[in-house]
């Protein structure tokens, strides 16, 4: 599968001598062999985008924004080749991961629009004789470090970004998801970008970024991880001074008001908790229902958690894909166990589908007597795991739901519009959804607070990070 691509550099597919296997875990068997940078590439594809920069910085923004435009057009041509690697590497369901490439092309998209509204400002001088004028130049080289949840939004938000600030930019993909990633850089080379603007690497995760930081002609670090992860690059970026955009964990609270609709507050968290099978940052993994509520909510959430569909990604009637790693799965399996050790009670689910015999398949599991103190309610679940606990007042539910370090996205259930402005004032998240399941969309700023990162990518505010702030005080008189 991965035989047409390689290392992308100075606009062209390189091959290496080494490779590494990439397991499809619907099936457990190897989709084929990718490839692996060397550290020549790696710096082959440094140099690649620094020639690059010099002249895709000098493009004006009419054109960049007409090239970006066209890649959102060709990958919603391609959509659908696009879904069969998500779905193959990930074990996405397909119409998930349609989805992510539609969503994908509404981000370059949304970007090639960007590109034409970098404004500048002029402030009234203080001196009758000269000027103040403010304007924004692209920060430089920007390294683009690829999580494997979300493979090609996640790329495309990074390279479309860099693109539309006028930046060049080395992209690096997970080993779990290379393809999902390759395939993008394929549309974007159609298109016929500058030699070098758009570089990618495969390989060794912490190998190519260490040399990606270490390097002094990258000048921005864009990462989309783990808190843990996060911390260890940001330490190696402050040696650089780099600027840094960092989207990192969380461990959403998915709040159920006294007033609230259950039933249309149960089909919301269906939604929002089982999409890519809980492999989701901002996937809900606290859930606080009121007391009132409580009974009705679970006994309702339960029976619909059990119809679910599971199997592999690629059939289209799939609605629960595999968990997208070994590594993963085990990680699952183990938290329910000490979940259940603990002191909760499992509703449903607690075990691998008995379904099949191969592929990470894991049954969605759902917890009651869950305590605050659990380790459940502290690490990221990141996987079909929904702890359902009960709160008595407003109160209550707010101080429990600020209590972690992390603060990407809460999810609120409520009918009254004073109660929904009163509880996203009050949680200390970057996001808040509000009766939707609905939180990332091409012209909204994703991100968080606390150790869940900061900058933002998307919305008018994103390119803002790819881009130094000027000054100029210009004497009218020479």
């Amino acid at each position: 599968m991965y035989e047409n691509f390689g290392q992308f550099i100075d606009n062209k597919w390189h091959k290496s001598k080494d490779s590494y296997q990439v397991i499809n875990p619907s099936t457990e068997e190897i989709l084929g062999s990718a490839s692996k940078a060397s550290e020549e590439q790696v710096q082959q594809a440094i140099q690649s985008a620094a020639k690059g920069f010099v002249t895709w910085k000098n493009t004006q923004a009419w054109e960049r924004s007409n090239k970006i435009r066209k890649i959102a057009d060709l990958i919603r041509k391609r959509k659908d080749e696009i879904a069969k690697w998500i779905s193959l590497e990930v074990g996405k369901p397909f119409l998930q991961a349609q989805a992510e490439a539609i969503a994908s092309a509404d981000i370059f998209e949304w970007n090639a629009e960007e590109t034409k509204r970098i404004y500048g400002q002029t402030v009234e001088s203080r001196f009758k004789d000269t000027r103040v004028i403010i304007n924004y130049e692209p920060v430089g080289i920007v390294a683009g470090l690829v999580p494997w949840n979300f493979p090609c939004i996640l790329a495309s938000r990074k390279i479309s970004t860099a693109l539309g600030a006028g930046c060049s930019i080395v992209c690096k993909p997970d080993v779990i998801t290379p393809g999902s990633v390759m395939i993008l850089i394929d549309i974007i080379k159609e298109v016929g970008l500058p030699d070098g603007a758009v570089n990618m690497l495969s390989g060794d995760p912490a190998g190519i970024a260490q040399q990606l930081i270490n390097s002094d002609i990258i000048k921005k670090i864009s990462i989309t991880g783990s808190t843990r992860v996060g911390k260890l690059i940001l330490k190696q970026a402050a040696d650089k001074v780099q600027r840094v955009t960092m989207e990192l964990s969380g461990h959403s609270p998915f709040i159920v008001h006294a007033d609230a609709d259950v039933e249309k507050a149960v089909n919301m968290a269906i939604l929002a908790k089982y999409r890519n099978t809980g492999q989701v940052c901002i996937s809900p993994s606290r859930f606080y229902i009121h007391e009132s509520k409580k009974d009705d909510f679970t006994k309702s959430y339960v029976e619909k958690t059990q119809k679910l569909k599971i199997g592999p990604g690629i059939n289209k009637d799939t609605d629960l894909g595999p968990i997208t790693t070994e590594k993963r799965i085990n990680e699952i399996e183990e938290l329910v166990r000490l979940t259940e050790k603990e002191g909760a009670k499992i509703l449903c689910g607690g075990k691998r589908s008995a379904k099949f015999n191969k592929g990470y398949f894991y049954e969605p599991t759902v917890f009651d007597n869950v305590g605050d103190n659990f380790t459940i309610t502290q690490t990221e679940p990141f996987g079909p795991l929904s702890p359902i606990m009960s709160f008595k007042s407003f109160e209550d539910v707010i101080k429990r739901a600020n209590n972690h370090p992390n603060g990407l996205a809460a999810y609120v259930c409520t009918s009254s519009m004073n109660v929904a402005h009163e509880t996203s004032e009050a949680l200390e998240t970057g996001m808040v959804a509000i009766n939707t399941p609905v939180i990332p969309t091409a012209e909204t700023p994703f991100g968080g607070i606390k150790q869940s990162g900061y900058g933002r990518e998307g919305g008018s505010m994103a390119i803002k990070d790819y881009l130094n702030i000027k000054y100029t005080h210009l004497g009218l008189k020479g």
